[in-house]
């Protein structure tokens, strides 16, 4: 039974999602449809691939996702399918492609969307053309090659011999602060040694926790997330506004960069010993 996700920065206070529900399930009786979420931001991509990769990647082997966010930016007349991984992807050509999944698929093709106009235009073609993959097993012939698209990738960590330095990725509801270091990258340049996380101008934590349970109430801790980032958080929660951190900004940060040296609240330091 074929599935299809749906995420975007639409919100659910009006008809848009239930009427691309409609379509679909008009289109391709039977499919399973699962949202993602519907509050993505239009602008922070890096933040918006982050939330959706780390749900997308617990459903099945050839699941389609269809992630409408900033579906306007570009006068584009068509938008992307993509297959990578056992996963299909829909998304417009803004870039939003390659910050989710980190590069171009080689599987790439153009759904042609002239003379749609609104948005329920665009996704009746969308669907008719994932309808079409469904029936024939074949994407390449539901669109036109790619080409050339708008690329764009997510932040890495900066890192020397002894020290990383993280941007701040997301902050969740709760005020903890996700760093875009991931345990993999923190053990290859660890190395075993000690370590010191450095945040805000003298707050440090040197140890990693398992969960929030191994700190007392009100400590501040370091563990890495489910999603195998590196969190730092106060038992109780808000993390974020009890040490003045935010999510990074590049604008913020080098405004603030020139001004009073509080571009550091947006970034995350390790040294090792």
């Amino acid at each position: 039974m074929p599935v299809i996700t749906l995420t975007s920065d639409i919100g659910q206070n009006d008809f848009i999602i239930g009427a691309i529900k409609g379509q679909i399930l008009s289109t391709i009786p039977g499919c399973q449809i699962a949202d993602i979420t519907h509050y993505l931001s239009s602008k922070d991509y890096q933040q918006g691939a982050y939330i959706f990769n780390n749900a997308a990647k617990f459903y099945p082997s050839g699941t389609v996702h269809l992630v409408m966010v900033n579906f306007f930016q570009y006068p584009h007349e068509h938008v992307l399918f993509a297959h990578y991984n056992g996963h299909f992807f829909v998304t417009p050509d803004n870039g939003f492609l390659t910050m989710m999944l980190g590069l171009k698929p080689k599987d790439i093709v153009k759904i042609n969307c002239k003379n749609a106009h609104t948005f329920i235009q665009i996704t009746e073609r969308i669907v008719e053309s994932i309808a079409y993959y469904f029936a024939s097993g074949n994407m390449a012939e539901a669109g036109e090659p790619a080409g050339e698209i708008i690329e764009i990738y997510p932040m890495q960590p900066n890192v020397g011999p002894n020290w990383m330095e993280g941007q701040i990725l997301f902050v969740d509801a709760f005020e903890n602060v996700v760093v875009n270091i991931r345990k993999e990258e923190f053990e290859t340049h660890a190395k075993g040694r000690p370590f010191k996380i450095v945040f805000t101008r003298n707050e440090t934590i040197e140890d990693l926790s398992k969960n929030y349970g191994e700190v007392p109430v009100a400590d501040k801790l370091a563990w890495f997330n489910s999603a195998g980032y590196l969190e730092i958080s106060v038992r109780g929660g808000n993390m974020a506004g009890l040490f003045g951190l935010s999510k990074y900004d590049e604008n913020q940060h080098n405004k603030q960069r020139q001004n009073d040296n509080k571009w550091f609240f947006q970034m995350v330091r390790v040294f090792f010993e």
